[in-house]
């Protein structure tokens, strides 16, 4: 598809050769350069139309062509920036995640704290898992040689983001919590559970499901680890006493 796409003729793309700029393909090629988009706003715009374009036509009908089209720019932009449609649909992803993050709310409660928050992300992210799970089942794994894995780590994320971080933080200067005493894995476990729920049902996790997390499986594991004795230091090991050498006979 790209050596298709890269021997379009003149007539369907833009000419501008500058790696930064481009002109919007609806403009007349007379409209001033202030009316160029540039550098950032320009990557933007493509990756936002990326985004809409792998909503409304999935993955494998999603073409550089039409992203262009939905950016008002040409294939050549694209593709010197994205070798192809796939890592194209990669930075989109990413973009859109990062676009729209959850803030973490400051209520004086850690509990409450966590319900607010991950009943924003059970929402927020619903659609964004959906569609990110569809891209990744409709060939997108394969196409860019990642691993489930690797794709959880840099599209889904597996570790405490900075929202999470601030509402443990927070929890911690008021006396709530000893972060340093409750292992990272026990921390995560409410985002993961939640980070689960999502791509198990792609639809906004309910209410009631986020309390349970939070107060049937989050919260006594903290408590458990907090209350916890430490275990007694091994004795010293017993002093040896030397033998006596034996007599010769």
């Amino acid at each position: 598809m790209g050596a298709v796409s890269r021997g379009a003729s003149a007539s369907n793309v833009d000419t501008d050769t500058d790696t930064d700029t481009d002109t919007d393909t609806d403009q007349s090629a007379a409209a001033p350069a202030s009316g160029r988009r540039r550098g950032a706003e320009l990557e933007a715009a493509i990756l936002e139309a990326a985004w809409d374009e792998l909503v409304e036509s999935g993955l494998a009908r999603l073409t550089m062509r039409a992203v262009a089209a939905r950016a008002r720019t040409s294939e050549p932009v694209l593709y010197r920036r994205w070798d192809d449609k796939n890592q194209l649909v990669l930075a989109a992803l990413i973009h859109h995640r990062d676009q729209r993050p959850v803030d973490a709310p400051d209520t004086g409660d850690l509990r409450t704290d966590l319900v607010e928050y991950l009943t924003a992300v059970g929402t927020v992210r619903s659609a964004f898992f959906a569609v990110a799970a569809a891209a990744a089942f409709s060939g997108l794994l394969d196409a860019t040689g990642m691993t489930p894995e690797l794709f959880r780590e840099r599209i889904i994320g597996t570790h405490l983001n900075a929202q999470a971080r601030e509402i443990f933080d927070r929890a911690e200067a008021r006396g709530e919590l000893d972060a340093a005493a409750v292992p990272q894995s026990v921390l995560a476990v409410p985002f993961d559970l939640v980070r689960l729920e999502l791509l198990m049902s792609l639809r906004p996790v309910p209410a009631e499901r986020i309390a349970q997390i939070v107060d049937e499986i989050f919260l006594p594991l903290v408590a458990r680890g907090l209350s916890r004795d430490p275990a007694p230091a091994p004795p010293p090991p017993a002093a040896r006493t030397p033998r006596a050498s034996r007599r010769s006979r």
